[in-house]
């Protein structure tokens, strides 16, 4: 499985203002410029994270974006299903009717497993987590 550019640069951007420590919206041309994304294509995840409820604008001279809830609430699960949709390892695992040897098929077990161990990670993880996450290897490499 290989995660799209929109899913990978949406949480990147999402993360960004997470760890914003101002608490004042952040413009787009500061994500795209940190995190090294397209102006025009970072609009466009935010128009879909802003649908999805995940951020908020602001308008005006001092505007941008901000979360619309604390990060500690919002799921890397839901980010995910959001820009990438759910986590389907192959066809068979959810519909049986795909594949007449579902019910007997060995491999069909094991893509169920790595499709829900990929579910339960993102299910485990939050955007504060990854927020704390950032300042332990922040931490980490000011003390080397």
């Amino acid at each position: 499985m290989k995660l799209s550019t929109r899913t990978r640069y949406g949480i990147r951007a999402i993360l960004e203002l997470a760890e914003n420590d101002d608490k004042r919206p952040l413009q787009l041309r500061i994500i795209a410029e940190h995190q090294d994304i397209s102006i025009k294509y970072l609009e466009q995840l935010m128009a879909i994270l802003r649908s999805a409820g995940f951020v908020r604008s602001i308008r005006g001279a001092k505007g941008g974006y901000m979360l619309a809830k604390p990060p500690n609430q919002i799921k890397l699960s839901d980010v995910f299903d959001c820009l990438e949709g759910y986590v389907t390892t192959v066809e068979c695992v959810e519909d049986k009717k795909y594949c007449e040897r579902a019910d007997d098929c060995i491999v069909r077990q094991v893509w169920t497993q790595v499709q829900e161990a990929i579910r339960n990670v993102l299910l485990s993880i939050t955007v504060q987590d990854l927020v704390n996450r950032d300042k332990d290897k922040k931490m980490l490499n000011y003390q080397i």
